[in-house]
Formats: structure tokens, C-alpha cells, sequence
């Protein structure tokens, strides 16, 4: 380790940089290919004396480099993920302190990574999805911008003691093997405009975590719970005979039977397997992989015993945000389970998963998570630089890929039309106006909007019309997943779920809505007035197809009633009949959810703006399945995929789908924040200069207390109930304003000693806050059976 650290400036958030790069991109002609050993590149040269020095440097593949024998930086999984046969970050560090006067060597070692290693899944699995060929290109210039050192064919190399390494694969490491120079290497062709300056927060290690517990099983083989379930790797010390081996395999649970299980990693062989040199205490952590696991399993075979054993979690948010506590200790950890999942999952791009053959960046979790993540963690160079992977996979008819960076783009054969689903594409347009909300960045709204619009013409082009009509299979042009993973209900009945056509056109409306507010923000006139023609042709399409004359909604299910009342499509005639409507679709599940990944984030926002408090405080705390609450109870530690990843009587769902990091259902999250705790940014104002306070008061979570450090300082907000007189305490950071605003039903409101009237909005300015008022908090309603209620007393 040394101190060599990334300079980063606001010019690394830029596009296109102009840099202007004398180096070549060179192979090792050591390489054999994807799956071999990785190789190192190596240079001898002089400096004349020591001073300051930049090493800029990327790489075909992941790299790390030394500079006599000394770690470059402690950035992981350098140079990233993205689209790379259009946009190759490059990393740049002062390393003066690292050159000595005279001889000097700089090593560069090279792997696979996701440049070349397995993408997708079973039987269709990708190799070299962006090239067979790993390489780098870098330059190190003195303090006076003399270029001491640059990439070319002179450079040897050779392989490495890492014999193996993917990222779904893991990593096999021979500490008996001496890398030697075997080889030299040879320029490839490269477009150097593909260069771009990391924008992002580097990976980095966060704390470790040690064992909680261990067992041996009926094999011998040591199993270690680290108490949480994370996103990195391994680190552990043995001695022992040189030849013995170490073998760590990965779960996120045990079965129940309390057995090691990992069958749910699919064809993730997440593996790591570590020769013994046999000289001494010998250390190790992976180096250019990653696993997502709470269990490890370790075999030892030959003369070798394990000295010390840590999980190593990894992430690209670094800090955390912000905080939630209240009197119900599920809720509170159900948020720190989402912030795990995020953790996790933020791993250079907002990915699914970290465990299976998947690990991919799903545009429909990330557009329903973006809000949620702003809060929780620094992501607005995150979000900039995986948004702009989204723009170089756009297809030029609009459509955007289900994941992004897209390994079908150039492999399409295996996965043909692995794109165009809204809910998912609409991430092109979601997830920059939640960056716009959080940090006010105006300036990447305008660098995405015509990519917005590109996304808009397209779902309208799907049918040709307001009413958006996706085929149903799987490849076809507009294929939608709709409201996936929505809970079926039970098999003799199954549960009314939203149709395509419904989810779509809602999407659609929801997104014009949206592209034509953020077209006025940037001052494009014409194109707002645009999308605010094609949202209000969608609007009066919408009622007249999918709302019957007594108001039914669509499917008559919770989706359809949720995404419509938050976004304003149900006209107002029918307003009355949709809400009795909404009740009996949660009545018809007994107070549990019935949406998935589109509906979720909509429905207890949708409850509390019809007025039924009581309701969203009963679906959102009842502990069975389907619900947030349930999974906790079944000793989650982050937010998992399905709502019954785990069975009542503790059996596994089918682990062909089936992970438990996934962090989509934990934007209930930014509900929590903004509508229980009652704090959320003005789009007037963004970056938080004005905020709205309006919490909710729910049954059941007394005393809340929340936090979030926004761009103008940190906001806090809590209430605590006391019968019917409510406190509640909210604080306005520095050179922010914000607008009190209280419930109608919130009555008697006293603000820092002067009444306020009842449902009136109330300027606050910078500090803290009081006010009391009575309100009585609707009971929830506890389910006593399949069929049956109870009300609480």
C-alpha cells in the first residue's frame, strides 16, 4: 500500500475530455486468451531525480499497476465497466512519490474482467464480449508535463500467479509460481477518442466484516457467517506445506437444514482457489473479481491450516447519507438491508445482483431505486457516467437495453432484441431527473434530453399511437416485463396483475410528462410543448381505455390503481369509485402487497395521497408474504429479488431466479424518508435550497427519527406520538428555505409557539424546528388468517 491517490477534478465529470495521448495501446503477447493466466506488462526507465509525476493509465480487460513494487492507488477493478468499444475510462494518480533517481519499473497487470470474461447466463453464456485481445495504455509524466514513459511494443511481459479469474468465475491464485518475463508485446489498433476521464467514485474496500459464526460440516469443511451479506471478497492468512491448497466457495444463505447453499449462483462458479508457496504466513485477497455472499465454505487440502478469516465488502459509495430509525426494529433494519443492497449492487454500475451469472445493470431496477440511492449515498458522478453507458447503447431507433453496459449490443445472436421494455427504458429519463432533484444538476439534464426523446418517440412507435400494445415474446420490438415478479396469490385463484398494454401506456405517460418538464427546465420550448402533447394525448387514450364509466382501473388490481392515482390519470368523476375500487384490491390480498417492480415504489404513496393512512401503515407493516416486513423476519440482511425467496417452512423458492441482494423493493426506502419522515427536495428549488416537510403519521413506528446529508447540509426530521398529540421536529440546514406542510386532518398545529392554520403550507427557514399537533393515528389492521382480520385495539 502507499499513498498514491486519484486526482480528481470537476473536469473529470466531462464527457469527452480532451486529452491529447502520445502512448499506444499494447497487448502482452504472454496472453492466451480469455480463461488463461493473466499477464503482467513490465518497462524499465530512468528518472533523473524525484519530483512530482502523473501516471494516466486504462486497460482492455482490469488492470493494477506497481511502480517498484508499490501499488499504484487503492481504486478496485480499475479501469470499470462501460460500453467499451465507445467509452474506456482511464484513471489518473500522482506518483512522484513512488519514483526513485536512477532505475525505476513499472509493472502493469491485466485480466479479464468484464471485458472479456463470461456475460450472461446458462446455456447462452458470452465470451470476449467487447474483444479477445486484454491490453493497456498509459503514460507517466513528470510534474512539468514531460513525458517520461509511454506505452509501446519495447514493453516484455509474462503471466502471473493469478492462473485463473473471471467475474463470475472468481479467482485461482498460485503463490509457488515466479513471474518471469516469457514474452514481449505488440500495439493494437485503438480509437483513442474512446478514452474518457473516470467520472465516477472509485470502487474501494469499506470495513471488514469478521465471522459471527462457523461450523464444520459432515465434509470437514469450515463454513463462516459474517453476519451480513455483502458485495466483495474474501481475506484470509494460512501456513502450511508449499502445493497445499485453499478452496473458499460463496453463499448468501443456508438451507433449511441449515446447510451451506449456493445453488441459486446458477453457473457462477464463485470460486477461489489459493496455492501455498509454504513460506511462512502467507496472506491473500482476490484481485480482479468479486462475490456476493454472507457464508464462505473452506477446504483445505494437504498440510495447511487457516490463520485469520474476513469478508471484504466493496462499493462505489464510500459514505452513507442518510439514516432511519423508528420504534419498530423491523423497519429499521429493512432500511439498512436496503443499504447493503445498494452497497452491493453499486459496484461500478447499478447492477441486479453480485452473485450469479447475472451481476448486470438493469435499467427497470435502477429507474425504481434512483431516488432511493440519491438519498443514501454520493452518487451523482455514479449515476452521470452509467447514464451515459445507457446513451452508448441506445439503439438508434430509441430503444433502450434492459441492462446496461449491454454485452448483447455486439453479440446479439444468443439474446436478439434484449431491449425496448418500458418501466426499463425509462431509466433514460428517470434516473436524471432524480439526479437533477438531489444535486440541481441542470446541466446533465440537457445532455440527456435528447436521448429522453429519442426513448419517448420510440414507445409511441411501438403501436403507433397513445395506447402502447408490446408483443409478448420475448425479443419482439417493445417487449415490456411489465410488472415483474409481481406475487401471483394463491394457485386456485391467482391474483389480478396490471396488463402489458396498461403498464406500458402509463409508462409512457408518466415519462412524456416528465421529458416535457425537463425540456422547459433547459429551455427547449419546442420539444416541451412536444412531450406535453404526445402526454396529453396518452392521458385521454389511458381513460378511455383502461377506466370503465364506475371507475374501475385496468386489471382492477394494485399496480394499476397505484401508478394511476400518483400520476394523476384517473379523471376526477371517477376518483370516489377508483379508491373503494384500490381498498378491495388490497382487502382481496388481505392487506398484503400484490405489486412488483413497477407497482411497489407506487403503492403507499398512493395509499396516503387517497387518505388511507391506516391502510398503507397495515400493508406496509404486516409480517407475512408478500411483504417488506417478511423477509426480515426470515433473517434478511439485504433486500431480496422475489417476495417468497424463502418459504414459510423455510425451503428455498426455485434458485433458477432467486437472489437475495437485490435492492428493487428496497425503494420503499425513499418513502420512508420523504413521505413517513416527511422530507424531500422542490423541483422548483433542486439540491435541496427548498424543502418540503410533510410527514405522515403511521401506527406503530413511534418515535421516528431520520436524516439525510443533502448538497446544502444535513436535514433532519422525526416524530414522536403521545395519544393524539403528535411532536414533530425537523431541522433546515444552512442556506436552505423549506415549506412546512401539515395534513388537514393534522389539527391544532403549533409551529415554534404560533398556531398554524390547519392544512396551511408554513415558510421555515434555516435551523430547527418544532410543532405540535393532534391527530388521531388511524389503527392498522393485523390479519389473524388467510382469510381473516382482526383490528387492533
Amino acid at each position: 500500500m502507499n499513498d498514491a491517490t486519484p486526482v480528481r477534478a470537476a473536469a473529470a465529470l466531462s464527457a469527452r475530455p480532451q486529452v491529447n495521448w502520445t502512448a499506444q495501446m499494447v497487448r502482452p503477447l504472454s496472453d492466451g486468451g480469455v480463461e488463461t493466466p493473466a499477464s503482467f506488462l513490465r518497462k524499465s526507465f530512468i528518472v533523473d531525480g524525484a519530483g512530482d509525476a502523473v501516471l494516466r493509465i486504462s486497460a482492455q480487460g482490469l488492470y493494477r499497476a506497481f511502480i517498484n513494487g508499490q501499488r499504484v492507488g487503492h481504486d478496485l477493478l480499475t479501469p470499470g465497466w462501460t460500453a467499451y468499444d465507445q467509452r474506456l475510462s482511464y484513471q489518473t494518480y500522482d506518483v512522484g512519490a513512488l519514483l526513485q533517481a536512477g532505475d525505476n519499473v513499472i509493472e502493469i497487470w491485466l485480466a479479464d474482467g468484464w471485458f472479456r470474461s463470461q456475460m450472461m447466463w446458462g446455456e447462452a453464456p458470452i465470451y470476449n464480449t467487447w474483444g479477445d485481445t486484454i491490453a493497456a495504455i498509459a503514460e507517466l509524466r513528470g510534474g512539468d508535463g514531460k513525458l517520461l514513459l509511454s506505452t509501446d511494443a519495447s514493453w516484455q511481459s509474462g503471466a502471473l500467479p493469478i492462473r485463473k479469474s473471471g467475474i463470475y468465475f472468481g479467482e485461482i491464485y498460485d503463490a509457488g509460481f515466479t513471474p518471469t518475463v516469457t514474452a514481449g508485446s505488440e500495439v493494437v489498433p485503438f480509437d483513442q477518442v474512446r478514452l474518457v476521464a473516470y467520472e465516477a467514485p472509485p470502487v474501494r474496500e469499506l470495513a471488514v466484516l469478521e465471522p459471527v459464526a462457523n461450523h464444520t460440516d459432515d465434509a470437514g469443511r469450515r463454513v463462516y457467517d459474517f453476519g451480513q451479506n455483502s458485495g466483495g471478497y474474501v481475506a484470509f492468512t494460512v501456513r502450511g506445506q508449499a502445493g497445499a491448497r485453499i478452496i473458499v466457495e460463496h453463499a448468501e444463505i443456508l438451507d433449511k437444514d441449515g446447510q451451506f447453499y449456493n445453488g441459486n449462483l446458477r453457473t457462477a462458479a464463485a470460486r477461489i482457489e489459493y496455492t501455498l508457496s509454504g513460506k511462512g504466513e502467507e496472506s491473500y485477497r482476490p484481485t480482479f473479481t468479486f462475490q456476493g455472499f454472507r457464508y464462505a465454505r473452506v477446504t483445505i487440502e494437504g498440510q495447511a491450516e487457516l490463520v485469520d478469516i474476513v469478508s471484504v465488502p466493496i462499493s462505489s459509495v464510500h459514505e452513507l447519507k442518510a439514516g432511519f430509525t423508528s420504534g419498530n426494529a423491523l423497519v429499521n433494519r429493512l432500511f439498512l438491508n436496503t443499504v447493503w443492497s445498494q452497497r452491493a449492487n453499486f459496484i461500478e454500475v447499478p447492477t441486479d445482483c453480485p452473485q450469479r451469472d447475472e451481476r448486470l445493470g438493469w435499467t427497470g431496477d435502477a429507474q425504481v431505486f434512483a431516488g432511493t440511492a440519491c438519498y443514501l449515498g454520493e452518487v451523482q458522478g455514479f449515476f452521470r457516467k452509467w447514464v451515459r453507458d445507457v446513451m452508448a447503447d441506445q439503439r438508434e431507433d430509441g430503444a433502450v437495453p434492459h441492462v446496461v453496459p449491454d454485452p448483447t449490443r455486439l453479440k446479439p445472436k444468443d439474446y436478439p432484441g434484449f431491449y425496448g421494455s418500458t418501466g426499463w427504458g425509462d431509466a433514460i429519463a428517470m434516473v436524471p431527473w432524480q439526479v437533477y432533484l438531489h444535486y440541481g444538476d441542470t446541466e446533465f439534464l440537457a445532455e440527456t434530453l435528447p436521448a429522453m426523446v429519442k426513448w419517448v418517440d420510440f414507445v409511441w412507435s411501438i403501436s403507433n399511437g397513445p395506447i402502447v400494445k408490446p408483443p409478448r415474446a420475448w425479443g419482439g420490438r417493445g417487449f415490456t416485463f411489465g410488472d415483474w415478479l409481481q406475487p401471483s396469490g394463491p394457485s386456485a385463484k391467482p391474483l389480478p396483475t396490471i396488463s402489458d398494454d396498461a403498464a406500458a401506456t402509463i409508462y409512457l405517460f408518466k415519462t412524456s410528462s416528465m421529458v416535457a418538464q425537463i425540456a422547459g427546465i433547459v429551455g427547449d420550448e419546442a420539444t416541451a410543448s412536444r412531450m406535453a402533447d404526445i402526454a396529453g394525448q396518452v392521458k385521454a387514450a389511458f381513460a378511455g381505455e383502461f377506466i370503465t364509466p364506475k371507475g374501475r382501473v385496468a386489471g382492477d388490481d394494485q399496480t394499476s390503481y397505484a401508478l394511476a392515482f400518483v400520476h394523476g390519470l384517473i379523471p376526477q368523476e371517477s376518483q370516489d369509485a377508483a379508491k373503494a375500487y384500490f381498498r378491495n384490491a388490497i382487502d382481496r390480498t388481505d392487506g398484503r402487497i400484490g405489486t412488483g417492480f413497477i407497482g411497489t415504489p407506487a403503492l403507499l404513496p398512493a395509499l396516503v395521497q387517497i387518505g388511507e393512512i391506516g391502510l398503507a401503515s397495515e400493508v406496509f407493516l404486516q409480517e407475512n408474504v408478500p411483504g417488506w416486513l417478511y423477509q426480515v423476519r426470515k433473517g434478511a440482511t439485504t433486500i431480496w429479488e422475489r417476495w417468497d425467496a424463502i418459504q414459510e417452512d423455510g425451503s428455498i423458492y426455485n434458485p433458477q431466479m432467486n437472489s437475495y441482494n437485490h435492492y428493487a423493493y428496497g425503494a420503499v426506502c425513499q418513502w420512508l424518508l420523504e413521505g413517513v419522515a416527511g422530507f424531500r427536495p422542490d423541483p422548483a428549488m433542486p439540491g435541496f435550497a427548498h424543502i418540503v416537510f410533510e410527514p405522515t403519521i403511521l401506527d406503530g413506528l413511534s418515535p421516528v427519527a431520520a436524516h439525510h446529508d443533502s448538497p446544502n447540509g444535513r436535514i433532519e426530521a422525526g416524530w414522536t406520538v403521545d395519544g393524539d398529540r403528535i411532536r414533530y421536529r425537523f431541522v433546515v440546514p444552512a442556506g436552505a428555505t423549506a415549506t412546512l406542510r401539515l395534513r388537514p386532518e393534522y389539527r391544532d398545529a403549533v409551529l415554534d409557539g404560533t398556531a398554524v392554520g390547519s392544512g396551511e403550507d408554513v415558510r421555515a427557514t434555516a435551523g430547527e424546528h418544532i410543532v405540535d399537533f393532534t391527530y388521531s393515528v388511524p389503527p392498522r389492521e393485523v390479519h389473524g388468517g388467510p382469510m381473516g382480520h382482526s383490528r387492533t385495539p
